[in-house]
């Protein structure tokens, strides 16, 4: 075997390993990709449960104000018509 066909099979050789080593890489970072987005669909999730949960919770609040305010004012008329008579 000549000496420049035994190198030209060496680079062959490192340029598969740096090929299959980036190829390597890459398949681990759309791996971890993949991995990323379910963890981010997965917490996207409860997070849509929790909005539901303050919205729900938010609405109830607003009500019971309302409720309060309007004994407030029937209070502040009764006390009004007990001042005029």
């Amino acid at each position: 075997m000549r000496l420049i066909d035994f190198r030209h099979q060496i680079n062959k050789r490192k340029m598969t390993e740096i090929s299959e080593n980036k190829f390597d890489s890459l398949n681990t970072k759309v791996d971890d990709l993949i991995n990323l987005c379910t963890e981010m669909k997965q917490e996207n999730q409860v997070l849509k449960v929790s909005e539901t949960k303050w919205l729900a919770e938010r609405k109830q609040l607003l009500e019971r104000n309302q409720e309060a305010k309007a004994k407030l004012e029937s209070i502040l008329i009764r006390l009004k018509a007990m001042d005029i008579s």
